[in-house]
């Protein structure tokens, strides 16, 4: 029988978080990826029900509440949050479920669900991860400098994980992280 687990991938905004799940799922490893809610607005490029639930803020705190998220915080003024249900359901099932959070929820699994595998990625450098947030061209340079200092504060964190891969070839991060969900599903001794 397969064992699942829940795998958390977290590191700075503009790291390649989303391109790396993106791409791994494209490799069929029978995986599921967990979608966010998100209080935010949703970006020229996303879907609701793909890359996020948006919701309001009114109706975010009222999941919240109701004891719905296996994880939430706010966020550059935006709550984000990972619904409950899927996950434990998938895991069940034998899935490997990727949650791509940022690590102020990392922490709330990792406190909650310490049977987890977190991934942390990094950029190559600070200089890098400004470009790729300044190319993504959704931000004004007030809400850059908050994310590029954020992500020095986020970085402190990396000893909390179990892996660290830098994200400088994408190809390159998917096969590294490809390794280490074959390494965790052939561990002897399972994850609760």
């Amino acid at each position: 029988m397969r064992v699942g687990f829940l795998m958390v991938i977290s590191g700075p905004s503009g790291v390649g978080k989303g391109t790396v799940c993106e791409q791994l799922l494209k490799e069929n490893l029978d995986i599921k990826y967990s979608i966010s809610a998100t209080s935010r607005k949703k970006r020229p490029n996303e879907e609701n029900g793909k890359n996020y639930f948006f919701c309001s803020e009114d109706e975010f705190k009222k999941m919240a509440q109701e004891g719905k998220m296996l994880e939430f915080a706010k966020v550059h003024g935006n709550y984000y949050g990972t619904p409950k249900k899927f996950v434990l359901d998938s895991i069940s099932q034998g899935d490997v479920v990727i949650l791509e959070i940022d690590v102020q929820g990392a922490m709330q699994i990792k406190e909650n669900y310490p049977d987890a595998v977190f991934v942390f990625l990094l950029p190559p450098n600070f200089d890098e991860l400004k470009k790729r947030i300044v190319k993504r061209n959704t931000e004004d340079i007030e809400t850059i400098n908050l994310r590029m200092k954020n992500a020095e504060n986020e970085v402190k964190f990396i000893n909390e994980y179990d892996y660290a891969v830098v994200n400088e070839e994408v190809k390159d991060t998917v096969e590294k992280i490809k390794a280490i969900i074959q390494a965790e599903r052939l561990k002897v001794v399972y994850r609760k």
